[in-house]
């Protein structure tokens, strides 16, 4: 008896073993895009009363990176932020802003198919102001960036993200400097 119910053991584990080291080996490239609102934190601070502001716009991002393992992964990405506008009296100004971002991102499976993840890294920007009095001005800056989100894996080689993301510092003396938040939901799917 002992021995068929070590037999069996050694069985069972031989055959968990590949299917074992299939759940473990997670690396893959990888490409996605990312759709939300962007907000341009603070852009119509002190502007006067009787002027409209706004300071949320639609928000995309094209992504592509490398899954090392089931916690590290490296993303490259696009993200163009959109615009934030003011306007009176038949005058306005527009601030657009866009950026190349590289990030590093840790990930904590909480479920099978569930993890929440953490991103840091560095962007560099391009940022223009443009009028229809004469004012304008371009600037192109790099900083940090930072976020946080949860993602589900319907199945390998699809991921569904939700996520916060902040640029801080975004512009320069030309057209204003200011943090950029982006709350948006995307998709990722891995080459296996």
């Amino acid at each position: 008896m002992k021995k068929t119910a070590i037999a069996l053991g050694i069985i069972g584990a031989a055959l968990a073993l590949p299917a074992g080291a299939q759940g473990l080996n997670m690396s893959a490239f990888y490409v996605g895009a990312t759709l939300g609102q962007s907000e341009f934190k603070d852009s119509c601070d002190g502007i006067g009363a009787g002027v409209s502001c706004d300071e949320k716009d639609t928000a995309w991002r094209l992504l592509g990176g490398y899954q090392f393992n089931r916690n590290f992964a490296a993303e490259l990405g696009y993200h163009n932020f959109g615009e934030t506008k003011a306007s009176a009296g038949g005058i306005s100004a527009s601030i657009k802003s866009k950026a190349w971002e590289l990030v590093g991102i840790g990930s904590l499976p909480v479920a099978n198919q569930f993890s929440l993840y953490g991103k840091l890294g560095g962007y560099r920007a391009d940022t223009e102001l443009t009028s229809n009095f004469g004012a304008s001005g371009k600037d192109t800056n790099t900083g940090w960036t930072y976020g946080f989100g949860a993602q589900w894996d319907p199945m390998a080689q699809l991921g569904v993200r939700v996520e916060w993301q902040q640029y801080r510092d975004v512009g320069g003396d030309n057209s204003g400097k200011g943090e950029i938040n982006v709350l948006s939901v995307g998709g990722i799917w891995r080459f296996r």
